[in-house]
């Protein structure tokens, strides 16, 4: 025991969010009953990542008497959160924050949740990780699914109806932030990683079928996030999986390239790489 720098949790001022449990890269917090907790002090490094992401400032760093920080027992602990998450399978993650469901898929990439007494509640919905399966026939190379344009016909009545063609998603998994996946989500193994800039599904036309298809997909803003956050997340993907391929989509302009550097200062500090192809995305949606 020695005095160092660690977190304490205010909890009267935790709205139990579970956005801390994510930014901790070490596992440190927990939700416990819809409350974050520092679960050990041996996990918490004292680098004090869940400060800026807690909403409501229930996070603040202080200077006590604690146990020293034991990174061989923070990779014991994240190596057992996998194998938890592995052997529940690929729908459920007890590792990501408020998960409480264990999913089911049915249909054309339609979910339906159960509640599996998995965590101890609480937590962002919109974190909750699940693999999403698509059974439709997949297009031939080159080909290109309808578009969805309405069709508008008067009935004889005089009233509006609708009639629309839907293109399918191509999307795979849930969530795909940066900032809100867990490291440790299943998925990751064996995955072919699309890491892109988030303006560039909004630039180019055909983003779902040229990209994300047969993708695990990240995206975040290279100008307005922490690329260095990124780069440590992407780090810990790699440390913990066995990845395919990487393939990044930015746009041209030049802060974009954030989320270049951020992927190739991740698969140096995992000393892990991997088949890489880098793709840009002009202002007017066409590949440079």
């Amino acid at each position: 025991m020695s005095k160092r720098k660690i977190i304490t949790i205010h909890e009267e001022l935790c709205n139990g969010c579970g956005i801390c449990v994510e930014a901790c890269h070490e596992g440190a917090i927990e939700l416990v009953d819809g409350v974050a907790k520092l679960v050990s002090d041996s996990y918490c490094d004292g680098l004090g990542d869940c400060l800026p992401e807690c909403p409501t400032g229930a996070i603040e760093m202080i200077e006590r008497e604690a146990a020293q920080y034991d990174d061989e027992a923070v990779q014991q602990r994240m190596l057992a959160r996998k194998l938890a998450a592995a052997s529940i399978g690929a729908g459920s993650d007890p590792s990501t924050p408020g998960n409480r469901y264990a999913l089911g898929q049915h249909g054309n990439g339609h979910v339906h949740e159960h509640e599996h007494g998995l965590g101890h509640g609480g937590g962002c919905p919109g974190s909750m990780a699940r693999r999403i399966q698509r059974d439709e026939a997949v297009p031939a190379a080159g080909s290109r699914a309808p578009m969805a344009v309405p069709s508008i016909a008067t009935s004889h009545e005089g009233s509006m109806a609708t009639a629309v063609s839907e293109r399918p998603s191509e999307l795979s998994q849930w969530p795909i932030q940066l900032h809100l996946v867990n490291p440790a989500n299943p998925y990751f193994d064996d995955a072919n990683l699309l890491i892109a800039a988030d303006c560039t599904a909004f630039a180019y036309a055909d983003f779902h079928q040229d990209f994300i298809r047969n993708h695990i997909t990240l995206i975040g803003c290279p100008k307005l996030d922490d690329n260095a956050y990124y780069a440590e997340k992407l780090t810990e993907i790699l440390r913990l999986h066995s990845v395919r391929s990487i393939t990044v989509v930015r746009m041209v302009v030049p802060c974009c390239g954030g989320i270049v550097q951020s992927v190739k200062q991740a698969m140096l500090a995992a000393q892990m790489i991997v088949p890489y192809r880098e793709v840009t995305i002009g202002i007017d949606g066409k590949i440079c």
